[in-house]
């Protein structure tokens, strides 16, 4: 009996000492020792904010091979924070994942492809007029979604790859604290469970595969209940005096998706099973759209006054809305309910520095969600700014025994043509 009850106390022990956040001495150091005067507010009262941060410190040996060093502040897997956005990086790899397993030769990111309506409330696509053909296809959707992070694309996405697939994938990969069951659309969690069957057609329009609608018919495990604020607004724009429930939204840790990005641009320094099947193009694909900015692209042709270079670039993002034009961001980012989140690898190619960072922060001073009002603006944006701008100065003064080569992440972006007098997109759902 003795035996038993020490090893339930041994047990809740460990149960308390995991479920508490993981600050690093050096993060913290590095964060206290900044003037900026929201980083501050927010490093103070890291639970007010939700805030977590994983910097990684990249070294080189004399190789050139990377060795990753992780150092945290207020991590924890468990501390809810809403992904947004940042659920389309998953897709986009596993889509270009799902096209390489069909292994059929005339089916790539290109090729035309087509949805259906296959249960209540979903919505047929056959045409995209932002693409240069004038179809839709899954290299287009990753554009739209990385670029300036398109809602639609996501769902598109969400619908080929399917509710079952995308999380059978990501739990045998290994990120065991991510979970996608939501389109952005309004639907019901059934509603989500049922994806379109889908075509992918020639430019004539004879067809070349078919892919039956789906049905997930695996459980999710939403034991933990995940409310925020003292209020909400619903979908009648009716306010509710009770906080919202976040707990079958998606969920994404911010170090599951550090890895994700890793896995990405350096593969070979995570184990195989927690990669993704990508051909040699689709690494090329990927880490242009992780960097390119609006500006370059033709396609879509946006609105550079509203989508300016450093728009989806949050550690960059000042009043300026440029970048430095050493500096290459490849990244996503992720906002809604008040949550800002952003996962980058920085690369600085003039003074040879590169390295990782992570960070989340939640900013409604009200407590009421779903009302459209945020501090994004006062103390988020900002936040995210200052801690981006106080690592980068770190890195920038930080010692390393070997110099970076680089050379891997100089891309031949796209070039708008000046003489294209397409109107540029100013509207979009993002």
């Amino acid at each position: 009996m003795y035996r038993f009850i020490l090893l339930c106390v041994c047990a809740f022990l460990y149960s308390q000492v995991y479920a508490q956040p993981k600050t690093d001495t050096l993060l913290k150091k590095i964060l206290s020792g900044s003037s900026q005067p929201i980083l501050n507010r927010v490093i103070k009262d890291p639970q007010t904010y939700r805030c977590q941060v994983v910097y990684t410190q990249i070294n080189r040996d004399k190789k050139n091979n990377p060795h990753f060093i992780n150092y945290y502040f207020n991590y924890d897997p468990q501390l809810y924070f809403n992904p947004a956005s940042m659920v389309k990086l998953p897709l986009a790899l596993l889509a270009l994942e799902k096209l390489n397993d069909i292994n059929n030769k005339e089916v790539n990111k290109y090729t035309p492809i087509q949805f259906d309506s296959s249960y209540e409330r979903q919505r047929v696509l056959y045409k995209d007029t932002t693409s240069e053909t004038g179809l839709p296809s899954i290299a287009h959707f990753i554009k739209r979604a990385l670029l300036i992070s398109e809602n639609d694309p996501y769902n598109r996405l969400y619908q080929f790859v399917g509710q079952q697939e995308i999380n059978r994938s990501l739990q045998n990969k290994g990120y065991k604290n991510s979970r996608i069951t939501r389109q952005f659309m309004g639907f019901t969690p059934e509603q989500n469970r049922h994806t379109n069957a889908v075509r992918f057609i020639r430019t004539d329009g004879s067809l070349i595969y078919s892919q039956p609608a789906a049905h997930n018919t695996d459980s999710f495990n939403f034991s933990q209940i995940i409310k925020l604020g003292k209020a909400h607004m619903n979908r009648n724009d009716s306010l509710v005096n009770e906080p919202f429930d976040f707990t079958m939204h998606n969920n994404l840790s911010l170090e599951d998706m550090q890895q994700m990005l890793q896995s990405v641009l350096f593969p070979g320094s995570v184990p195989a099973k927690q990669r993704f099947h990508l051909s040699k193009s689709d690494y090329s694909f990927l880490y242009r759209y992780l960097s390119q900015y609006p500006s370059e692209t033709s396609y879509p042709k946006y609105d550079t006054t509203k989508f300016y270079d450093s728009y989806v670039k949050f550690f960059f993002r000042d009043s300026t809305h440029q970048m430095p034009s050493h500096v290459r961001v490849f990244n996503k980012v992720g906002w809604s309910y008040g949550f800002l989140t952003d996962v980058s690898y920085v690369v600085d190619f003039k003074n040879k520095v590169e390295y990782m960072l992570a960070a989340t922060v939640y900013v409604n001073s009200d407590e009421i969600l779903n009302d459209g009002k945020y501090d994004y603006n006062s103390v988020g944006y900002p936040f995210l700014y200052q801690l981006g701008q106080t690592i980068y100065q770190y890195e920038l003064q930080r010692d390393r025994k070997y110099k970076s080569d680089l050379s891997r992440f100089r891309i031949q972006y796209e070039k708008r043509d000046p003489k294209d007098t397409r109107p540029a997109l100013k509207e979009v759902d993002n």
